[in-house]
């Protein structure tokens, strides 16, 4: 047998996406959102555990389980990074010095811009998602001196699971050139 071609960058997306989702209370809704990301495109994910999670234990080794299917099912050439499970305080000051756009989606009084006039093509994301009880107002004021950008995802007030996908989906197809 013989290599007649070698392609590297095969199913290869025009953005970088990492985003930090707290696990859901219902933790077959956050399975839900996993199988679904990784379809749509996704490079990492983040469990992140806040001051109003109701749900603090996240078992990586099921997500795995997960995270592998779906990217056979969707015929993606890379399987997305799922990371250990982090406090929302320690994923912000680890992430300080991400090269690229960073947002936080909140429903906390505040000005916050529309995903869609923050999403340029051919960039690199990091996105945080709190839990169904939202980020604390200490939570987000952290993130803004961190550099996150805050966001609003519209009018209507989201499940975590719904808005998580609702930003992978708009991250695909506003950045992607199709």
């Amino acid at each position: 047998m013989q290599v007649i071609s070698h392609t590297s960058d095969f199913a290869k997306r025009d953005y970088f996406l990492h985003i930090a989702v707290a696990p859901t209370k219902n933790l077959e809704r956050y399975e839900w959102f996993m199988e679904k990301a990784t379809e749509i495109g996704i490079d990492e994910l983040t469990p992140i555990i806040g001051e109003h999670s109701e749900r603090k234990i996240f078992k990586p080794e099921r997500g795995e389980r997960i995270i592998l299917s779906a990217v056979k099912q969707s015929l993606k050439a890379k399987i997305p990074t799922l990371n250990p499970v982090v406090s929302v305080k320690d994923f912000i000051k680890e992430n300080a010095g991400f090269d690229g756009i960073k947002l936080i989606a909140h429903c906390n009084e505040g000005v916050r811009q529309n995903i869609t006039s923050v999403l340029p093509k051919d960039c690199r994301f990091l996105i945080m998602i709190g839990p169904e009880g939202d980020f604390s107002a200490s939570e987000v004021e952290l993130a803004m001196q961190n550099g996150f950008i805050p966001i609003s995802l519209g009018e209507s007030r989201l499940r975590t699971e719904t808005a998580a996908l609702t930003i992978v989906t708009a991250t695909y197809l506003l950045t992607s050139n199709f």
